[in-house]
């Protein structure tokens, strides 16, 4: 049993789970399959969801369902007590998982500031060598990343062509309908954006994949989380992404993401996560899986950040996260009301991951997950002065990863 059913089933009797459903049966007939399975819930006054819908917060706003569905991933996520974990337990058949629903949070970044775009080139592009690629054409033109944050300013000009789609999940995780138009609750996500797919304003460039279109989704924070981003999620994937960018987690090593992230890969979408900001010694999930690519943060000399997380882990199959370390420090990118601001942390790391996957995907749309994810990790080296217990496989490098990649079988 997952240690987060665990402990919620002794703290208050109940907990909130993750149902993975065999696809093959849900295929087959979902409607009675959800049927059969929802009798195992209960609405609880002593829930999460329960709670915020009376509150004054988000009374009126909507109800709080004993479970909900979620279409494009194939999971349900509701309140259980023993009773009903135990009947879901019995239901081999169909489902194929159970997992909790710790509490997850945004990783924000260590150091924010002010800044003004004067480089032609950001120094995190510059160091991957991003621009031999455009020189060849390549731009992630026609590639879509889903980018779960807290939103995107889409009247900023380095991003007002590069949102594809855009969706609000509230603090109950509803899609807000009509979307609105693309707002940032925060800058964290407009910052994350633009280091993806930000178009380059008067010739100086601050966006890896300038050619990708963002499905972005504001699902941090406040309020149920783990409906808020298992909302974004499935609206993510039902839009079609070929790469999901989160620069959130759980602190620690928690279990209950990772059927969720091997559902990513089995849908040939990348899973590009932040390994957080908590220094050596330290992890998030579902940054630590084996099965993401995860992301470390390095400065400009290539050392690896004083708060960048690593972690070694007691396993044969890529014990240490994070997997590669990028650019996460002093990262110049935009800032909601057309401003630009440096920050540092992996979650500036991340897209960096995310616009380079973008780009090897443009150059072989037929490419599969893994190897996106081994022309990376073909590509990177260890530079002088880092850590392979802090780095992982080290920086990677643009045009040696499009090589690699070119070089795979189909």
């Amino acid at each position: 049993m997952s240690a987060q059913i665990s402990q919620d089933l002794r703290a208050s009797g109940i907990a909130r789970v993750i149902v993975i459903l065999k696809t093959t049966i849900v295929e087959k007939d979902v409607r009675k399959i959800r049927s059969d399975l929802e009798k195992h819930f209960v609405s609880s006054k002593l829930s999460q969801a329960t709670a915020l819908a009376t509150s004054s917060m988000y009374k009126g706003v909507s109800t709080a369902p004993a479970v909900r569905y979620y279409p494009n991933l194939g999971i349900m996520m509701g309140t259980v007590n023993s009773e009903g974990l135990s009947a879901l337990r019995t239901q081999k058949d169909v489902v194929a998982d159970i997992s909790g629903a710790p509490p997850i949070s945004l990783i924000r970044p260590t150091q924010a500031r002010t800044a003004k775009l004067t480089q032609k080139i950001a120094w995190g592009i510059a160091a991957l060598e991003v621009p031999a690629i455009w020189e060849q054409g390549y731009t992630g033109k026609g590639v879509l990343v889903g980018h779960l944050d807290t939103g995107v300013d889409g009247s900023h000009p380095a991003l007002k062509d590069a949102i594809s789609d855009f969706a609000e999940f509230n603090g109950m995780g509803w899609e807000v309908k009509p979307s609105p138009k693309p707002y940032d609750s925060d800058e964290h996500g407009t910052h994350t954006a633009a280091i993806i797919a930000g178009r380059a304003i008067r010739g100086k460039a601050i966006g890896v994949a300038p050619g990708a279109l963002l499905a972005s989704a504001i699902v941090i924070e406040g309020g149920e989380v783990i409906a808020r981003v298992l909302g974004g999620m499935d609206w993510a994937v039902g839009k079609g992404i070929q790469i999901l960018n989160m620069s959130l987690g759980f602190r620690g090593w928690w279990q209950d993401f990772l059927p969720l992230t091997r559902l990513l890969r089995q849908r040939n979408i990348l899973p590009v996560f932040a390994v957080g900001n908590e220094g050596p010694g330290t992890s998030r999930s579902p940054g630590n899986y084996w099965q993401a690519l995860s992301v470390g943060a390095c400065d400009r000399k290539y050392n690896v950040a004083d708060f960048s997380s690593s972690q070694r882990f007691k396993r044969k199959k890529d014990p240490i996260a994070p997997d590669i370390v990028a650019p996460g420090v002093d990262i110049i990118s935009a800032c909601p009301k057309n401003r630009y601001r440096l920050m540092d942390g992996t979650s500036m790391a991340t897209p960096h991951i995310s616009g380079l996957a973008a780009l090897l995907w443009e150059a072989k749309p037929n490419a599969t997950v893994n190897q996106i994810e081994r022309a990376i990790f073909d590509s990177c080296r260890i530079e002088k002065g880092m850590d392979i217990e802090r780095a992982g496989r080290g920086i990677p490098n643009a045009p040696r990863a499009l090589a690699a990649l070119l070089k795979s079988s189909a």
